[in-house]
């Protein structure tokens, strides 16, 4: 099955670029759950986890929980089908927001670890 690359681009043949492996698609959906912010997307509102929004809070331990329950909570009602999450972190540490996230591809039972910082 063919699955289009995140973020949209044409590829060297200026044809719509696609992702090699299953497992890059499943990163790339993974990471537009993490970085859309609900209400973004017209047809499903309620899409996202709102990371992005999480930038400009202040960094404590309280903010950190609270983030990784609401990502927890978007991953698991968007990608359920698709990945079990294994392990979440959320942590705000000098200026920088990070989540390293490690799950299972249910399709092919392989792990994997992601991360996405953004600064603060």
């Amino acid at each position: 099955m063919t699955h289009l690359a995140f973020p949209y681009r044409f590829d060297a043949r200026g044809r719509t670029a696609e992702v090699a492996t299953h497992h890059q698609h499943v990163a790339n959906l993974v990471e537009q759950t993490l970085l859309t912010a609900p209400g973004e997307r017209v047809n499903r509102p309620d899409f996202g986890a709102g990371l992005l929004d999480m930038v400009f809070e202040p960094g404590s331990d309280t903010v950190s929980e609270a983030t990784e329950a609401l990502v927890r909570a978007s991953l698991q009602r968007w990608l359920q089908d698709l990945v079990r999450i294994d392990d979440l972190r959320v942590i705000f540490e000098e200026g920088t927001l990070s989540v390293r996230l490690t799950y299972t591809v249910l399709e092919t039972g392989q792990s994997l670890t992601q991360d996405v910082r953004r600064a603060v």
